[in-house]
């Protein structure tokens, strides 16, 4: 179980994960929702220039990416709605 986690993780980072680069994009009018998994898939079937559409640069394998980002764009989902709704909220910690 341990190995297969470790390696699971491995090939995230290898590859980087599109769903990350994506949140780090910041491209005005890039889509939003599921956007790693559509970074993704965009890449698999051909499309050009990804910087330009998702303001991030395509993962070296979007094959094995897809399920992880499929997943992380699933847990934030509600996050990524309330952005494209224009929902904005600031999080701060402390006291």
């Amino acid at each position: 179980m341990k190995r297969t986690l470790a390696g699971l993780l491995l090939l995230a980072h290898l590859g980087g994960c599109a769903t990350v680069r994506t949140l780090d994009g910041n491209k005005p009018g890039a889509p939003v929702v599921y956007a790693g998994t559509r970074l993704d898939l965009y890449v698999m079937n051909g499309g050009c220039c990804p910087e330009d559409r998702f303001g991030a640069t395509a993962p070296a394998y979007p094959g094995l990416d897809l399920p992880g980002s499929a997943l992380l764009d699933t847990v934030l989902l509600p996050l990524s709605l309330l952005t494209a709704a224009g929902v904005g909220f600031n999080a701060t910690g402390g006291l």
